[in-house]
Parts: structure tokens; C-alpha cells; sequence
């Protein structure tokens, strides 16, 4: 995946410039008008790797279980190509295992995932494995994005960073329910928030905002446990590329243009100071130029920009890597220790032509357009990739890369991973954790094959904190050189034939592939039920009850003053006389059996003893107001979590059935007896939601 390089004319300045005669701030570089006719309006991110992965699925239909990351066979002997191949994760380093433990009173808030250490990449275990288009890793959580544009994240949830609108951690990809109906291009993570590009260019922020650096890009310290859009500055651009620090963020528009926001500490923003910024900024020093690609560190970031550079008598536009931030440990490039409040282009690399960027902790990864990898920054663990290196100046990645192209890069905290172009993947720095996935927790200072892949097509890797992710091409083989069951090992012959698992594709013998279900990945209609083998079925049975679990427990959250108004609420109405839930469902069964014994008595019952259809009605209020919290008397400036989308609006509520004396046996003085047994069943629901209304609002007076 390579980011296309925009024509000479779209990045043309308004005068000619010789790069070497500059100090190499980003301030002497020549400006570019953005005009609609001068700036392609084509995005140049990682989602444009491939034709198919512009293609989005809508509706329930587009979602499928997808198979888990072991080799499918088939019984045809055809396999997809490249293009159509699903896209499988595999993840090492140190990882949430299922291993939880509860705490805490409320089952929503309250569980911590015990973690391990995963030495060699092995596939991402769950019921929910997608095919996957882009993944991103943060500290403590990771997300991806399935081919259909549906988002998925797992981790710990503290904060709300998972996007699910509760504080449950989740060991596998789970999907994002708000951001259901539309289509995501790409995601970033931070470690206590998340982001998310539609293909519309829209961008989705959540997570933890209580940190007062305005995190989030909403203008405020309000945390979201469910994705809010931002709007303001960013009104009518496209967003092209986005980064996540821990404690910032950083976005590229479709021309070029560079915002940052966050916490500006050692002016990591670039904007020329240290100060916070709550919307996103554009970063004024390179205005007229355009940037390709932005990552994040702590407390430092770099950026490629493209400048005109003029050899004699022709110019040619170039990507140059640019730092600021935060200079200890040499992480800027610029041989010394001092930040830099503005993008400063890194002198040492201008010969070179840039086209990606990474940081860590206290590193900065470039690579050049010809394939060649350059570090800066501290030396410990081995990080920079070169045993020979200082820190003090940027320095070549050789060793084993010298004669590889090197296509993808990706850092954690300390270590890094590299793609080539013979889908090879490299890593080097820290081992901790077994994060470098070569089978143990030690320390590479050179770039070191992962050898677990090297039987895997490798489409992209990504890097969290302290562990490692890569998405490769399902590997499919030809079924009629499998000689037996994937299951139970038994070999084929005359009486035990080959079945495909229409979910993982392996080939099965009729007795473990004997079930049927739906949803499965490789079915031509999911609506369908098709064969799959014993463990898939387990599987897709565990995601069904899974949904439809989801879908009874949704409950937002309370903040802890409103929960406790609500209490309160709830033991006001109990003292006014109007009984609980539970004392009406059991008055009504006692109202059923009398029902059933006396068919022809009608007599007016007491309010405890109210039918179904009314009672429905007049407890509508009280089943609101559990559902949803009331609305917080607040400045115009904060704002609650809400998704961007609203929800499927409740069925309507049933209208109270009015007795007819036609078709029935019942005589004309009892129907009228009924009629006037409702109408006073009516009077008597009014009365009781005038309570219920008297007691909401002198609890809740803002309503």
C-alpha cells in the first residue's frame, strides 16, 4: 500500500526555491493555493490499497461471521484470488485473554481481563473474526474494520475508548452498534481514545476526555462511550489520514492540510506553543503545503510534507520528513535535545524522498519512496535497528533489509515491524511480552524474520503499545490433497465423503459437518442455513445467543447523580402507592386466573388489578424513564455522550382493545357493561399517570 504521489502541478509553489539554502524550518517553505481545480480531491490513506476495498456492504446482510485464520480447503479444488481473499488477523505480544474476573456491583462496569503473553503470532481468537480490511492497535485496546465497513473493537474498556457505551472489557472484536449504518474507511487508537474515517471523509471520535486536553476534539473534557462526530473547524473537509497519541491527535484533510488537537505539552501540536487546543487546528507553518502522512509519539510527532525542490533548471516535488515536540533522547532527528514548537524539516534526511512515518515512545521511523528505513532517537532495547547506531543523528536500517524493499511500517512503545514486498515481516527492539514474535521475550537490535508468517501473504501490520497485529490473505488449499477429516482425522474413502464447512472452508466428514447455520461466512446467502462443521456451529450459536443477549440488556449508562435522582424517584412512587413492576406482573396474573374462572363476570377491579393493555400504557413513563437519563442541567459548553445516529424508533404502543358485540357471544347488556367498565379503566390510568408525572417532576424539575 503506497501513498500515490499527487502531480507536480497539484503541490506547485508560487516560487521557485532551493531547498538547500533553507534552515529547514517549516515556516521558509513556499505556500500552494488550495483551490478545487489546483488540489486533487482523491485521498491518499491507506484505504485506497486495492479496488474491492472501496466496496461496502449495507444491511444486515453485509455481516457474516468470518472464518478463523487456519488454512481453508476445497473440495472443488478452486481457491479466490488475491483480491477476493478474506483478510485474517493474527496478534501476538501481550494480549486480553478470556480469563475474567468480576467486579464491582454492576455487571456493565464491572470486569477486569486478565492478560498474557502470546510469543509467536497465532490467529485472533473469536466469535467474530471478520474479514478484515485495516486494523489499529492503541496501549490497551485495539479496532479494526471489516471489508462491509463495520467497526469492531476489543480491549479494556476503562473510559469508554471500545465505543460499546458501557465499561465492560471485551476479549474479542465486538461490533460497534451506533456506527451500524455507516461505512468506515479506516480507524486510529490512542491508548485512552478512539477514532474512526468514514468513506465520506467524516471523522468519529470517543473515549476519555475527563483528562482536560480537549482529547476528543469536541470542545470539551466530557467523556463519549459511544462515537460523536466532529464537526466546527472541520465542517465541509475530507479527512485523509489520522493519528493518535496518547495525550493528542493529529488528521490530514483530502488536500493536504494538517490538524492537531489535544494537549500541546513541549508543543507537540505545532501550532508554536504549548497550550491545549479542544477543536481541531490546522497547523499554520504548513499551510500551502501538503502532508501526506502524520504520526504521534507522547510527546513528539513528524509528519511528510511534500516541497518543491530545485536542482538547476527543473523542480521536482519531494516528501520531506518533519518533526517537533518534545527533542530528548535525539527523538527529533535534529542532532540535539531541544523541542521544537513548530514542524521542523530533519536537515540530515533532505537528500531522501519520504512517503511514511512512525513513532514510539522515544523513537521516529521514516521510510523512504525507494524502500529504505531510517530511525532516530534513544538506542535502549535495540529500537533504532542498527547496533552501530548513536541516536545522535537518524541512521540506515541495513542488515537482513538491505536487499528487501521495504513497503509498511509500524511502532509500538519501543519496537518495531516492517512489510516488505515479498510479504516478509521484520521486527527489532523490545521483546517484552514476546511483542517481536519471534518465540520469546528477547531483545532484537537488528531486524529479525518473523518466521510464523513467513507461510502467511502479509497485507498490512500495526503496532500497539505492546503487542503486534498483521493481516494476512486467508490461505486456501486444494481439498483433493487432503486425505482426511479436519476434525476427527479419520481418512476418506468410498463410505466417508468430504464436506466443506461453509464458515472456515475445511474439508469435514459427513459426522462432523452434519449441522447447519446461519450467518456463515463463505455462504452464498447468509440468510440461509447452510452445512458447517461441529465447531463452527458452536461458534455462530455462541454469536446468535450473543446479539440477542445484547440486544435485551441494552441499557444506557446513568452517571451517578442521575442514578441516584432516579433512585430516589423509584422510592417516592413506591410510597405514593403505585405499585413495582413485579406487584403488577403478579396482580395481573392473579386478574388472569379470576378471568378464567368467572369469564362472565365484569365488575370495575381496583387500580392494582388494571388489564395488560392499559397497564402497558400508564407505565410507559416509568419504563422511559429507566431507559434513558434525564437530561443534565448543564452549560450549553458540555454535553453528554449520544450516538450519532439515533436508534430504531420502539414499536407503537398498543391502543386499549375496545370490546365489540359483533362476532361475540356475549348479550347486548353485557357489552355495554364492557364499554363502561373501560371507560372508567381509562379515568383510571389517566389518574395514575398524573401521579407518576407529579412524582417525576418534583424529582426532576429541569424536565
Amino acid at each position: 500500500m503506497t501513498l500515490s504521489s499527487p502531480t507536480n502541478s497539484s503541490v506547485c509553489a508560487s516560487r521557485d526555491f532551493n531547498i538547500a539554502d533553507s534552515p529547514y524550518n517549516s515556516t521558509n517553505f513556499p505556500r500552494t493555493s488550495r483551490t478545487e481545480n489546483s488540489v486533487s480531491s482523491e485521498r491518499s490513506h491507506v484505504a485506497s490499497d486495492s479496488p474491492n476495498m472501496l466496496v461496502r456492504g449495507t444491511g444486515s446482510d453485509a455481516f457474516r461471521v468470518s472464518v478463523s485464520s487456519v488454512q481453508s480447503s476445497s473440495s472443488h479444488g478452486s481457491a479466490p484470488d488475491d483480491c477476493d481473499a478474506l483478510g485474517d488477523v493474527y496478534i501476538w505480544g501481550e494480549v486480553l485473554c478470556e480469563n475474567v474476573t468480576k467486579f464491582g456491583a454492576d455487571k456493565n462496569i464491572g470486569y477486569l481481563g486478565s492478560r498474557s503473553d502470546v510469543l509467536i503470532p497465532k490467529p485472533l481468537e473469536s466469535n467474530v473474526v471478520l474479514d478484515v480490511h485495516h486494523i489499529a492497535c492503541g496501549v490497551k485496546h485495539a479496532a479494526l474494520v471489516s471489508r462491509q465497513g463495520e467497526v469492531f473493537t476489543w480491549g479494556e474498556a476503562s473510559g469508554g475508548r471500545l465505543g460499546h457505551g458501557m465499561g465492560k472489557d471485551v476479549t474479542g472484536p465486538q461490533l460497534i452498534e451506533s456506527l451500524a449504518a455507516t461505512s468506515i474507511d479506516f480507524v486510529a487508537c490512542g491508548e485512552f481514545h478512539t477514532c474512526a474515517v468514514t468513506m465520506t471523509g467524516e471523522i468519529y471520535t470517543w473515549g476519555d476526555g475527563t483528562h482536560n486536553a480537549g482529547l476528543l476534539g469536541h470542545g470539551t473534557d466530557v467523556s463519549h462511550w459511544i462515537p460523536k462526530r466532529i464537526s466546527g473547524p472541520l465542517e465541509g473537509l475530507q479527512i485523509a489520514s489520522v493519528s493518535c497519541g496518547p495525550w493528542h491527535t493529529a488528521l490530514i484533510t483530502s488536500t493536504g492540510q494538517l490538524f492537531t488537537f489535544g494537549d500541546g505539552t513541549f508543543g507537540v501540536l505545532g501550532h508554536g506553543d504549548k497550550e491545549t487546543v479542544f477543536y481541531p487546528r490546522e497547523v499554520e507553518s504548513l499551510s500551502g503545503l501538503r502532508t501526506i502522512a502524520v504520526a504521534c509519539g507522547v510527546w513528539h510527532a513528524a509528519a511528510i510534507v511534500e516541497v518543491i525542490v530545485t536542482h538547476s533548471s527543473s523542480s521536482v516535488s519531494s516528501g520531506k520528513l518533519f518533526t517537533w515536540g518534545d527533542g530528548d533522547k535525539s527523538r527529533l532527528g535534529h542532532g540535539d535535545k531541544e523541542p521544537r514548537l513548530k514542524p521542523t524539516c530533519v536537515s540530515a534526511l533532505i537528500d531522501h524522498t519520504f512517503h511514511r512515518v512512525a513513532c514510539g515512545h522515544s523513537l521516529t521511523v521514516g521510510l523512504t519512496t525507494s524502500g529504505k528505513v531510517y530511525t532516530m532517537g534513544s538506542t535502549v532495547y535495540g529500537q533504532l535497528g542498527n547496533p552501530n547506531a548513536d541516536g545522535k543523528l537518524p541512521c540506515l536500517v541495513e542488515d537482513k533489509l538491505t536487499k528487501d524493499c521495504v513497503e509498511e511500517i509500524a511502532c509500538g512503545a519501543y519496537h518495531v515491524a516492517v512489510l516488505t514486498s515479498r510479504n516478509e515481516v521484520f521486527t527489532w527492539g523490545k521483546g517484552a511480552n514476546g511483542r517481536l514474535g519471534h518465540g520469546d521475550v528477547e531483545d532484537r537490535k537488528a531486524p529479525t524474520l518473523v518466521d510464523a508468517l513467513k507461510e502467511r501473504h502479509v497485507k498490512n501490520i500495526a503496532c500497539g503499545s505492546n503487542f503486534t497485529a498483521a493481516i494476512c490473505l486467508h490461505k486456501w488449499v486444494s481439498g483433493t490433497e487432503q486425505s482426511q477429516c479436519s476434525a476427527c482425522r479419520q481418512a476418506f474413502g468410498f463410505t466417508r465423503k468430504r464436506h466443506n464447512c461453509y464458515n472456515c472452508g475445511l474439508v469435514h466428514c459427513h459426522s462432523c459437518s452434519s449441522k447447519k447455520s446461519l450467518k456463515a461466512a463463505l455462504a452464498p446467502n447468509p440468510g440461509k442455513p447452510y452445512r458447517v462443521c461441529d465447531s463452527c456451529h458452536s461458534k455462530l450459536s455462541k454469536v446468535s445467543e450473543a446479539n440477542i443477549d445484547s440486544r435485551k440488556n441494552v441499557m444506557p449508562r446513568l452517571s451517578g447523580e442521575n442514578k441516584d435522582r432516579l433512585d430516589k424517584t423509584e422510592i417516592r412512587l413506591a410510597k405514593s402507592g403505585i405499585p413495582s413492576n413485579i406487584d403488577l406482573i403478579k396482580q395481573l396474573d392473579n386478574r388472569a386466573a379470576r378471568q378464567g374462572k368467572k369469564a362472565d363476570t365484569f365488575s370495575l377491579v381496583r387500580t392494582s388489578q388494571t388489564p395488560l393493555t392499559q397497564l402497558k400504557d400508564a407505565l410507559t413513563n416509568v419504563a422511559d424513564l429507566r431507559r434513558g437519563p434525564p437530561k443534565p442541567a448543564v452549560t450549553p459548553s458540555s454535553s453528554r455522550p449520544v450516538s450519532p445516529f439515533s436508534r430504531r424508533s420502539s414499536p407503537p404502543r398498543s391502543v386499549t382493545p375496545i370490546p365489540l358485540n359483533v362476532g361475540l357471544g356475549f348479550s347486548t347488556s353485557i357489552a355495554e357493561s364492557l364499554k363502561k367498565t373501560n371507560e372508567l379503566l381509562n379515568q383510571e390510568v389517566v389518574r395514575l399517570r398524573a401521579q407518576v408525572n407529579s412524582a417525576v417532576t418534583l424529582t426532576f424539575p429541569f424536565i
